[in-house]
């Protein structure tokens, strides 16, 4: 996604703030003859002390994603556009999961995490959600890792300051600062993606800036950043943070990510999380817990939002018991709960594409294909459906693309992805090249499926 580059905003005139700069040398001149070693502390600005603070849970992504290619199905070869992508990341659990913007990571095949202590990882897409342009990627780091520290975007305020902090235009860990200049925009920003219910600011965001945090004065993420005005200057937008960590939340949750099963329905409130519902027949059900609950600790880990409660269960596995600690009519109450595999649905159950790739597929009438679609290809199928976490899903895939082909053969019908899948030589085909037509795009999409758990 491109974006127009922005300026921070100009709190005073020019001949003003020359002014203010030879006062401020000044002042540093004075108070380093007169405090000696306390100079520094001196300078140690509330923004310098949210960055300091906020930098090791910032992380720089870059990557090279395939944009589009000429070549027809069934000729095979790699004849795609490659370009070199950028962004940034935010670091959410200590075990290397990562929050970020989706169109960061959406199609790249290779994603590379440097942390703020220079080390450079491999990441996983582990899941996403293009309506609201998040996603969470992990990588495999050695130690434990530092997160962010997290604020709340209910309380802002128009004109105070925030600090934005990312990888813009490659320049890692770019500090810029500003205002809040607005509240609750909506913004379209193309065809297919609109954001409501945005934080305006005129710190500077630029490309690379996208995923990053917006922090306060106190170095709390309070948003995470999307997007400039294109030309416009000092116009950036941010996702809330209580909105983004609410998605955020449902992409970690343990049904997504180990698919297993908890059944709470959880919000914030303080002091815990409250229980507002309870699934039938799930684990929390056969645990006790009541609507009105409000979770404390689990397994001895404060909670203070729901992704508190997905972060703490993350990693448990089938079957594993589960201590909870339960505030219920303000008396301490203590809840087993035993973790389930996470339902099936029945589709995923019986379509081995849906099971497999993580597509659910739909034929297209051959003169409805060539009315809506001038190319080479015969036809092609339409993805209704992408299941969350599978191979289709890491690999960008979305609702509406078509299609066309998968290694060297044509994806007319159903017939033709079973046929592929069914194959005695499948293992040796992986990762399986796929194509794909998507709307407003010239040129046929490509990239490619690691399928591991074939029957």
């Amino acid at each position: 996604m491109n974006f127009m580059s922005t300026r921070s905003a100009r709190l005073f005139p020019r001949s003003c703030r020359a002014v203010l700069g030879c006062l401020a040398i000044l002042g540093a001149s004075w108070g380093a003859r007169s405090a000696g070693g306390d100079e520094i502390e001196r300078r140690r600005s509330p923004v310098v002390v949210a960055v300091q603070n906020a930098r090791p849970s910032i992380v720089n992504i870059h990557g090279e994603k395939t944009v589009s290619t000429e070549g027809h199905a069934s000729q095979g070869g790699d004849v795609g556009r490659r370009v070199n992508g950028m962004g940034t990341g935010i670091i959410v659990d200590q075990r290397g999961y990562i929050a970020t913007n989706f169109h960061v990571v959406e199609g790249v095949k290779k994603i590379t995490v440097t942390t703020a202590d220079r080390e450079t990882f491999i990441a996983e897409l582990i899941s996403h959600d293009s309506k609201t342009d998040l996603a969470i990627i992990k990588i495999d780091a050695h130690d434990t890792l530092p997160t962010i520290n997290i604020g709340s975007s209910n309380d802002l305020m128009p004109g105070e300051t925030v600090v934005a902090v990312g990888n813009a235009y490659g320049y890692e860990h770019t500090v810029t600062c500003g205002i809040i200049s607005a509240l609750h925009r909506t913004v379209q920003v193309s065809d297919v993606q609109n954001y409501e219910d945005l934080i305006q600011t005129d710190a500077s965001i630029n490309p690379g800036n996208s995923g990053g945090p917006l922090l306060n004065i106190d170095g709390e993420m309070i948003g995470i950043n999307v997007a400039v005005r294109a030309g416009a200057q000092g116009i950036g937008f941010a996702i809330p943070a209580d909105k983004a960590l609410a998605i955020v939340a449902e992409l970690l949750s343990t049904r997504r990510v180990n698919q297993t099963w908890h059944g709470a329905i959880v919000k914030a409130v303080e002091g815990g999380v409250v229980v507002e519902g309870v699934d039938a027949d799930s684990p929390a059900a056969e645990s006790g817990l009541k609507p009105g609950d409000i979770i404390t600790t689990v397994e001895d880990q404060s909670l203070a939002r729901p992704l508190d409660l997905e972060r703490a269960l993350l990693g448990r596995g089938e079957g594993e018991e589960i201590e909870f600690e339960v505030d219920r009519e303000s008396k301490p109450v203590k809840v087993k709960m035993v973790l389930a595999a996470a339902p099936k649905a029945p589709q995923e159950a019986a379509d081995p594409i849906w099971e497999l790739l993580g597509l659910d597929l739909q034929s297209i009438p051959t003169k409805q294909f060539q009315r809506e679609h001038r190319t080479q290809y015969r036809g092609g199928l339409t993805v209704v459906d992408v299941r969350t976490g599978s191979p289709a899903a890491k690999q960008g895939i979305r609702a509406g693309d078509v299609l066309v082909g998968m290694h060297i053969w044509e994806t007319i019908s159903i017939e033709n992805v079973t046929y592929v899948l069914n194959r005695p030589d499948f293992a040796s085909l992986g990762p399986l090249k796929f194509y794909i037509l998507r709307e407003n795009e010239p040129k046929t999409l490509y990239g490619f499926l690691t399928v591991s758990n074939r029957r």
